[in-house]
């Protein structure tokens, strides 16, 4: 299926590795040029992008400073011309039961997961409401809808996503502007690689169909709901996690 994204330009932050560095190569090989907001660079995600012989902006900029996001909104509009997507990837987690979680795991976890969405899309509404065209796409977790022992942090995080991306669908529609989440269950990324394997095992055994996803999953599903093909699709929370949590 030609999703007719040739010729557009998408954000993702989080660009670097995992679910959007995949979603950045997903919207390349669908005719996107890609803006790569990571903390260090996406030096290689840059290469995948370009090697699908797609433009790629990288931009270093922490997802948490507010005045940052708008500053790379511009740079975007200024070196690609455009902008049609935001995919908001940029994660964290810091792990611990709440009686050993500290005030600064809880901080760095909101700061990053809750408030660089609420950062970026805040600078992208604006734009896609004057261009009355736009797809925001927000990665959260099925551990924002179920919770997660040891996760309180995290899984208030990514609710906090999933209410703000569904306020947000409700005020951008008369805009012509799509919101919508992708919640992903445990995703084989380099980050899952290096748990201990029972951890993993018990997220396969929750799975119906006996594995975990794969980033490339995702980012297919991201492309697919930046793109025209998704226009009335909006609100919405899609789970991608093999059953994981039904």
């Amino acid at each position: 299926m030609d999703l007719g994204l040739g010729g557009t330009v998408a954000m993702v932050t989080g660009a670097a590795a995992g679910i959007g560095a995949a979603a950045a190569r997903a919207l390349a090989a669908e005719g996107c040029d890609v803006a790569l907001v990571d903390l260090r660079g996406a030096a290689a995600t840059a290469a995948a992008v370009q090697k699908a012989g797609r433009r790629a902006l990288e931009i270093e900029a922490d997802v948490r400073d507010h005045a940052a996001a708008a500053r790379a909104i511009e740079r975007t509009v200024e070196g690609l011309g455009r902008l049609d997507a935001l995919v908001c990837s940029a994660g964290i987690t810091r792990d611990a039961v709440i009686g050993r979680m500290s005030e600064g795991h809880w901080d760095q976890v909101i700061e990053v997961n809750l408030k660089g969405v609420f950062n970026y899309n805040r600078a992208a509404a604006a734009l896609f409401e004057r261009r009355k065209r736009g797809a925001i796409v927000n990665v959260a977790s099925i551990n924002g809808l179920r919770g997660k022992h040891g996760q309180s942090n995290y899984a208030a995080s990514k609710g906090g996503v999933i209410a703000f991306s569904k306020s947000l669908a409700r005020e951008l529609g008369r805009f012509h502007v799509t919101v919508n989440v992708v919640a992903p269950g445990m995703v084989l990324t380099d980050m899952v690689r290096g748990l201990p394997q029972d951890v993993i095992q018990r997220a396969i055994d929750e799975t119906a169909t006996g594995r975990l996803g794969t980033p490339e999953e995702c980012g297919d599903l991201i492309a697919f709901l930046c793109s025209a093909r998704a226009e009335h699709i909006t609100g919405e929370v899609i789970q991608i996690d093999g059953g994981q949590y039904m």
